[in-house]
């Protein structure tokens, strides 16, 4: 059994000046950012690597049509050695993507059509605190015809370095460092309940646990403000969990928030917080020892809490980082729910396998209706 996928190499810097120093950022290299993080950060620092600013092609999670409007964007003569993604999850995404050999038309991939080949090298620099994508080889997009979010997974899109800048999360807003660092706790959550956790993801995905429960309860006692003291704890947390999910795997949560954030474009961190807790208290409705046995009492330990008021104390501590919604107050109708839960049951098994349990059908259209107000 694999035990864990170590990719890519891993770097960190104090400031970006130092970075670009010595990466050498300059001709050859694309890089994929957004202007509100490069003007700031690598305005004054002279480089002659071309840019493309991905707000100007769209705002909001990626989608095949954003995609395919940068990659129109990539100037045709030029031959590039290196992408570098610099930004959120959706920079870091696309720029997988743009390593890959004829990724145009990017359905075709999605579809498994085509085999994904990297011709250039890929460097990835978080600059939130959740999505991990700077270590996994998954790509994410929405696909707007068909009103669903699909994944890539592929061995050709891990990063050849990973570069972690804790400077570069100063700027982020609060809603964006709270909807991206719950994604990371649910990501390190999934994996370690995960069929496919093993010692070595486990030992990452609870570190990464600990370190967010224990930056968010400073949060919750000082406000706001305090997580600027914390930027590097929970970028750290982030890339544990992400190499931890990368092995491991996500599972029914993910799959869940697919259909929520396709059809109403909620983030994907807020969608998944929205069924997290309604997951975690399906799965001990049907199996309470094992892996989630050992999960509960690490929780517990945590929140200051007996076993049975984990997930009510988790969620009450989550509330005092971003207040939660319930599926009517996103939009969604009770006919939409059997609907979700057939698209999650059909399209989402890569990730449903991964769960802690199986969920079918009936589960699912179960948790759904349970968070529906």
């Amino acid at each position: 059994m694999r035990q864990m996928i170590m990719k890519p190499e891993l770097h960190q810097f104090e400031t970006c000046r130092e970075f670009a120093e010595a990466f050498q950022i300059g001709e050859g290299d694309l890089v994929l950012t957004n202007r509100f993080i490069y003007e700031p950060y690598f305005g004054e620092l002279g480089l002659k690597a071309d840019v493309i600013f991905q707000e100007e092609f769209g705002n909001g999670e990626p989608t095949d049509e954003m995609f395919e409007a940068i990659c129109a964007a990539v100037k045709p003569e030029a031959v590039y050695k290196r992408v570098i993604g610099i930004g959120g999850g959706t920079v870091l995404d696309i720029a997988k993507l743009l390593v890959l050999k004829d990724c145009s038309p990017i359905a075709e991939l999605y579809e498994h059509k085509r085999e994904a080949v990297k011709e250039k090298k890929l460097c990835l620099i978080p600059t939130t605190c959740g999505t991990g994508s700077e270590v996994t080889n998954i790509s994410i997009l929405a696909f707007l015809s068909k009103n669903i979010k699909l994944g890539l997974a592929a061995d050709a899109m891990y990063a050849d370095e990973a570069v972690l800048i804790p400077q570069l999360l100063e700027g982020l807003p609060y809603r964006f460092f709270a909807t991206s660092s719950i994604d990371a706790l649910i990501h390190a959550v999934e994996s370690s309940l995960s069929p496919k956790a093993t010692p070595y993801t486990e030992l990452f995905g609870y570190k990464a646990i600990e370190e967010i429960i224990r930056g968010y309860q400073v949060i919750a006692e000082k406000g706001e403000e305090a997580r600027k003291e914390l930027l590097n704890q929970f970028l750290t947390a982030s890339n544990f969990a992400g190499l931890a999910f990368g092995t491991a795997g996500c599972a029914a949560v993910h799959a869940m928030s697919y259909p929520l954030g396709g059809t109403f474009h909620v983030a994907h961190g807020e969608a998944n917080y929205a069924v997290f807790i309604g997951v975690m208290k399906k799965y001990m409705e049907i199996r309470q020892d094992g892996k989630i046995q050992k999960l509960n009492h690490f929780l517990s330990e945590l929140l200051g809490c007996s076993y049975e008021e984990v997930y009510e104390k988790l969620e009450e501590l989550l509330n005092k980082i971003l207040s939660k919604k319930t599926m009517k107050e996103y939009g969604a109708t009770r006919e939409m729910l059997a609907q979700w839960a057939d698209s999650v049951i059909e399209g989402q098994q890569r990730l449903m396998v991964n769960s802690f349990v199986p969920l079918g059908r009936n589960e699912v259209l179960e948790i759904y209706e349970g968070l529906f107000e």
